[in-house]
């Protein structure tokens, strides 16, 4: 049964992606929606290596690469319209191990490729890294940490993936922990040391490295390590055990279904979307940092992410390999089962063993055929005048 309070982790940090990149708030940057989002990334391809072995690589990537690609048929061909030339590396676009060629405003509006770059390197590492985190879990997961630190004294230079591994790959160790029952396994007292010391110490880095954008976590690569990986050992480390409340209101859940369902189309076409809303807004002068430009600019962002969803969301469906949908998280009803009654031979025989019906249900939740069975110890209640068997 997949955990609700994972969902909801994964929709605030996608959520949090689209406000921050519409609103520009430098104060956004410290809720790590990035490194959260890598954590549970290794999370979940920890357990897919569980159950599938080096084939879940494979998986992983058929759940990844389609929706790059359909942005790829669209966003391509018109950057090269605009001035972009041929080159061989627009095979990058099909399989991103580096930044993929972009023009002026092509590199902007696609920006956040990065993302799916350094996550395709993770699930490619991972047979090995968790193979290594398992013997050496302590090491793994400092190991990250300090590669970053070599890379801020100007020890060590290359490409920017390389240096990601640094900011991020310690995120996605953090998710192998989870999913090892690591945290778990620490006391709540240790986690919250720990966590501590991690944000106090990235917080120290933050005030006193600022960046061009000032206290932007995103300028301050090794501040940013440090203190999302205090708060992703809060969030992981803390987590609840079941989380129902989550689906006490049913537009709160449905939210949570879509945010998750639809993270990669989200991720994907929200940046061209604020580009395209903050071009076509600024001459009414809705542009800036203040509160109601910001709210005027996140409807329509809001309203056209929500058209990209619909018209292209269900290509997460097919990588997916579930039925297509327009907007996942609907509730289907299910038919009410039909009363059976005991065969009428049983009844005029009297029969202790009287045989009952039992629906059986498929999938879709809806009935998929009656299969007689034998049950001595719910007939005898039955016939008792306990309550029949609960279909």
């Amino acid at each position: 049964m997949r955990n609700r309070y994972i969902d909801l982790l994964r929709g605030v940090a996608i959520a949090r992606v689209v406000v921050y990149h519409t609103s520009g708030w430098t104060l956004l940057s410290f809720l790590p929606a990035m490194s959260v989002m890598f954590a549970l990334g290794g999370s979940l391809m920890a357990s897919s290596l569980d159950r599938s072995g080096v084939r879940a690589v494979g998986r992983r990537l058929r759940r990844l690469l389609p929706s790059l690609w359909l942005v790829s048929a669209v966003f391509v061909p018109a950057m090269w319209l605009t001035g972009l030339d041929a080159h061989w590396k627009f095979l990058l676009w099909v399989v991103p191990l580096a930044d993929p060629p972009a023009n002026h405003w092509g590199a902007l509006a696609l920006s956040t490729i990065w993302y799916l770059r350094d996550y395709l390197w993770f699930v490619l590492a991972s047979p090995l890294a968790l193979w290594l985190f398992r013997r050496a879990p302590v090491p793994m997961l400092v190991a990250p940490y300090l590669l970053l630190v070599v890379f801020e004294l100007g020890l060590l230079s290359g490409p920017p993936v390389l240096r990601d591994f640094g900011l991020y790959f310690g995120a996605w160790m953090l998710g192998f922990a989870h999913h090892d029952g690591l945290l778990r396994r620490w006391s709540r007292t240790v986690l919250a040391i720990a966590a501590a010391v991690l944000c106090a110490t990235g917080l120290a880095w933050i005030l006193t490295h600022p960046g061009f954008r000032g206290y932007d976590l995103n300028d301050i690569p090794l501040g940013n390590a440090l203190w999302s990986a205090g708060l992703i050992l809060v969030a992981l480390g803390f987590m609840p055990s079941r989380a129902e409340w989550i689906t006490r209101w049913g537009w709160f859940d449905r939210a949570v279904t879509v945010l998750n369902s639809r993270a990669l189309t989200i991720y994907l076409w929200h940046m061209p979307i604020v580009i395209l809303v903050a071009w076509a807004t600024a001459p009414f002068g809705y542009e800036g940092l203040q509160v109601d430009r910001v709210a005027v600019r996140l409807v329509f962002v809001v309203l056209l992410v929500t058209a990209a969803v619909a018209a292209f969301g269900w290509v997460e469906d097919l990588s997916a390999r579930r039925p297509a949908t327009l907007l996942p998280g609907a509730r289907r009803r299910r038919p009410l089962p039909i009363p059976v009654s005991p065969a009428p031979a049983a009844v005029e025989a009297g029969s202790a063993e009287r045989p009952t019906l039992l629906w059986r249900w498929d999938r879709a939740g809806a009935p998929a055929q009656l299969e007689e069975r034998r049950h001595d110890a719910v007939v005898s209640r039955w016939t008792a005048g306990a309550p029949g068997p609960r279909i």
